[in-house]
């Protein structure tokens, strides 16, 4: 076999191959076996048919077709390597006059492709890299004690009209053309007014007014098989409440954590929020470290490649909104950007993506990183965990998905990068050297104060799920007394401890 390499461009290049007869004859005799067990021809046993009767019966370009489809994958291969190219892709074939292919002729046929560019590295020892501070200011831990005090809130009623920022309970129906519609219906749905985030016009329509009114209006509906479509919405207000935060002192303290004052709490706010900073600093500098190479590491980005992270992107968000193009609309609008903006965006996001990939992949490549099966072993277990799974079941999972190959490159540049960052000379806006292996354990700690922090919040939710039970009984009792025309028994006028 013969081959020549054309450069069509820095990273494409076109494969021109020449097969003598011989070399494709194995492929050639294979068709006709698999062919002769197929057809059935009077006179002749499955698999006796000769190949010339085959050839009359179903043409001997089908013949041919098979044999190449058969060879051609280890032709292009065998090609590619004796070049030295490290394709992407599939390659686009051209077959050159297979209908008039006879024995004893040469198949010529020509495959282009994307390759990898080539990439020139910069020295990777010592390279600067600048991290923000982890001094910890008084207004992060009045937000961190803020959002604390949120995971205690309750709500209230009151009986005023609705404004923005209350919680609502509402009856909802759309009608379309006189028929009620469940993507625009619910009963006794809970809504943030001021949200925006279900029925179009629904805030304009329902602030200012009071529980027990009805407003109805006309809007588009955003969700199901009439998105899009005008509907004839009913909204009916059955509560209106305020939420209320606890106070930040020492009996919230004792309340929301295992210290007796609040400045026992703050203090340990502080103490972590170092901890996560420094964390944060290890994540940033590894950031601008890739930063860096790819703004220095210039070279020329297949077209291919951008085009299928692209593409890749853009069908995970689309299958996330249930190939919903109102919904895709919607989010677009609350992004505030046309098709034309998010599409250029995403193009940049994505080539300056796959120019990371191709520049780490070097790096990987120079520094002759290997991943072993301990290190595959780890990462799935880790993986699996986030995703709730049992790790076998996880693998097995990344094995029938055919994406075992992606991972371990991402493990790989993952590697790459450390290295990298393990001799850089990172420093922090204040001038002062930063210590790597301080971050290693500060990410340890934080990890274990996340951890939790989880279940710390877990058991507040639990606890609040209990007061909503008990809360929506007592209504429930409330309800019934009412209708019987008996008074209640010392219940709260209009105040439920629900966490939103």
């Amino acid at each position: 076999m013969k081959s020549t390499v054309e450069n069509l461009s820095p990273t494409r290049v076109r494969l021109a191959v020449e097969v003598p007869f011989d070399d494709l004859k194995p492929s050639l005799d294979s068709a006709y076996k698999a062919i002769a067990q197929q057809v059935r021809v009077p006179g002749f046993r499955p698999g006796k048919v000769p190949n010339r009767v085959i050839d009359q019966r179903v043409g001997r370009g089908t013949v041919l077709q098979e044999a190449v489809n058969d060879a051609l994958p280890k032709l292009y291969g065998e090609a590619a390597r004796d070049h030295e190219i490290q394709p992407l892709g599939q390659p686009e074939i051209d077959i050159a006059d297979l209908e008039d292919f006879a024995d004893g002729s040469t198949l010529h046929f020509t495959a282009e492709v994307d390759i990898r560019p080539e990439i020139t590295l910069p020295e990777l020892e010592g390279i600067e890299v600048s991290v923000d501070d982890t001094e910890v200011t008084e207004a992060d831990i009045d937000e961190q004690l803020d959002e604390l005090r949120e995971r205690f809130s309750t709500l209230k009623g009151v009986e005023r009209p609705v404004a923005e920022g209350d919680y609502v309970s509402l009856d909802l129906v759309s009608l379309v053309d006189g028929e009620q519609i469940e993507g625009g219906s619910a009963m006794g749905r809970s809504y943030v007014v001021g949200s925006d985030d279900f029925v179009d016009g629904l805030d304009d329509a329902i602030t200012g007014k009071a529980a027990g009114d009805t407003q109805t209006f006309t809007a588009p509906l955003r969700q199901g098989e009439h998105a899009g479509t005008e509907a004839e919405v009913s909204a009916t207000i059955k509560a209106v409440k305020v939420k209320e935060l606890p106070d930040s002192d020492d009996d919230f303290a004792q309340m929301a954590s295992e210290f007796d004052t609040v400045a026992e709490l703050r203090d340990d706010l502080r103490t972590r929020l170092a901890r996560v900073k420094v964390m944060e600093q290890g994540a940033q500098a590894r950031d601008r470290l890739l930063e860096h190479l790819i703004e220095t590491v210039d070279f020329p980005v297949p077209e291919s490649s951008v085009v299928g992270e692209v593409e890749y992107r853009q069908h995970d968000i689309v299958h996330s909104l249930g190939h919903d193009d109102s919904l895709l609309d919607r989010f677009l609008e609350a992004q505030g950007k046309s098709r034309e903006e998010w599409d250029t965006e995403m193009r940049e996001s994505a080539e300056k993506s796959v120019r990371a990939q191709f520049i780490l992949d070097a790096v990987a490549d120079k520094a002759a990183v290997q991943i072993g099966d301990a290190e595959l072993t780890e990462y799935l277990v880790r993986q699996a965990s986030e995703y709730q799974m049992a790790p076998q079941e996880f693998a097995n999972e990344v094995i029938k998905s055919g994406n075992l190959p992606t991972m371990v490159a991402g493990i790989r540049r993952n590697k790459a990068l450390a290295e990298v960052l393990e001799s850089a000379k990172v420093t922090d806006a204040s001038g002062d050297t930063v210590d790597l292996a301080a971050l290693a354990l500060a990410d340890e700690a934080a990890a274990a104060d996340e951890a939790a922090a989880a279940d710390e919040a877990a058991a507040t939710d639990e606890a609040a799920a209990t007061d909503e039970a008990a809360a929506t009984d007592e209504a429930a009792a409330t309800d019934e007394a009412a209708a019987a025309g008996e008074a209640p028994e010392d219940t709260a006028s209009g105040t439920s401890s629900v966490t939103p």
